[in-house]
């Protein structure tokens, strides 16, 4: 589904992310994990075509990222608060978005109707800019707007940063139901090892920027805190 061939990202003369091979596949759900300054963000930015790397390639359902859009009609995503538009209240922008996938107002209706849990009264219906949303909220209408369009892919840094504690038990509920619903292929980055391993059945540790480990299968989460308490 997506494979990553001799990609590497360098600024100045310092290396940043430099991975000869990676592929995950379609419906796998993939977690990256690593300290600060390892290089998730940066990877999932050249996924997505933000940032262009030095070298390599990045290709989904075996088509290059730059300079084609066809993969971007089925990858939803959200990294930060520079994928919103701070003016509009989130009605507003769920609307805007649902338009680009054709969604009329019945249907964002309906779509946004799984999110009702996860929002707590607290997204829709107000009359806030999404500009004055607390930094938790912010990422609840990003998560959200990444899945209008029901993408086969998603790609989430951090989720559940800034989310309280009640907010991310709600919200890996949804990302659990929406991968057995849909066979979802996820690519989320998180410091929480307790989350990510029960969202993913794979991990991979970058440090430096490159591959130190990938795991699948049992005990994920204990050999997680193994490697990181060395």
């Amino acid at each position: 589904m997506i494979a990553v061939s001799s990609l590497t990202k360098t600024y100045g003369s310092e290396p940043v992310v430099n991975i000869p091979s990676l592929s995950i596949r379609k419906g796998e759900s993939f977690g990256l994990v690593g300290n600060n300054g390892a290089g998730k963000t940066t990877l999932f930015r050249m996924i997505l075509d933000l940032i262009r790397p030095t070298q390599g390639t990045v290709t989904i359902d075996g088509r290059n990222v730059q300079g084609n859009d066809d993969w971007k009609h089925y990858v939803g995503s959200y990294l930060d608060e520079n994928f919103l538009i701070p003016y509009l209240t989130p009605d507003e922008y769920f609307k805007f978005v649902g338009k680009l996938h054709q969604y009329s107002d019945a249907d964002l209706g309906q779509f946004l109707q799984k999110f009702e849990e996860l929002f707590n009264d607290e997204i829709t219906g107000k009359k806030k800019h999404i500009g004055d949303l607390s930094k938790g909220n912010l990422k609840k209408v990003g998560i959200a707007a990444a899945f209008i369009g029901n993408p086969q892919v998603v790609i989430l840094d951090e989720p559940f940063e800034n989310l309280d504690p009640t907010s991310q038990i709600r919200l890996k509920r949804l990302l659990q139901q929406e991968r057995e619903a849909r066979s979802v292929t996820y690519l989320v980055s998180s410091h929480d090892l307790n989350h990510v391993t029960e969202i993913c059945g794979r991990i991979v540790v970058l440090e430096k920027g490159q591959v130190v480990k990938d795991i699948e299968g049992e005990d994920l989460l204990a050999q997680l805190e193994e490697y990181f308490k060395a």
